[in-house]
């Protein structure tokens, strides 16, 4: 089951209260996740111990989902970015289901969105170049049942990416 999928349960958005502690010590690893508990603690003038609790709690609870890496895309070949909006034939939850399923097991898609609007998706793709993102349609995404009508859009600049959640 895909992680999209998952998120239909309510408990996923059942928020959590977070302290005024809690929330310094999700910025501190958001910005940098590789920080020790020691290097935390201090930032936060606390110990290591409430902190170490602290963080095991944020994971059980699911506010912290994982720890990643962020590539620099230009750096390993991937310089196209498209969003690309897809509108379905059909829209039964069976069909809605195996299209979901087939977006989430295509590699080039990093993002999945279910709209509102005009259209029934907004995927975010990021390719090699013009070719390869020609490929992921015409072959990939043109394979998959039920796309009706598909439009895209390919960023020229990125000015602000993140992955920062702010917390106030």
């Amino acid at each position: 089951m895909n992680k999209i999928a998952d998120m239909a349960t309510t408990e996923k958005y059942s928020p959590i209260n977070l302290d005024d502690t809690d929330k310094r010590l999700l910025k501190l690893l958001q910005e940098n996740a590789k920080m020790t508990t020691k290097q935390l603690a201090h930032h936060l003038n606390l110990s290591t111990t409430p902190v170490f609790e602290r963080i095991k709690r944020l994971e059980r609870t699911g506010v912290i989902e994982k720890y990643v890496a962020i590539i620099n895309k230009e750096k390993v070949g991937k310089e196209l970015v498209a969003f690309c909006n897809v509108s379905l034939k059909q829209h039964s939850h069976d069909v809605i289901h195996e299209f979901e399923e087939a977006i989430a097991n295509l590699p080039e898609v990093i993002e999945c969105h279910h709209i509102a609007g005009m259209f029934d998706y907004t995927l975010k793709v990021i390719t090699q170049n013009m070719d390869t993102y020609h490929n992921f349609i015409y072959n990939k995404l043109a394979s998959v049942d039920n796309v009706g009508n598909v439009q895209s859009s390919f960023v020229m600049r990125e000015i602000k990416s993140g992955t920062e959640l702010h917390l106030d």
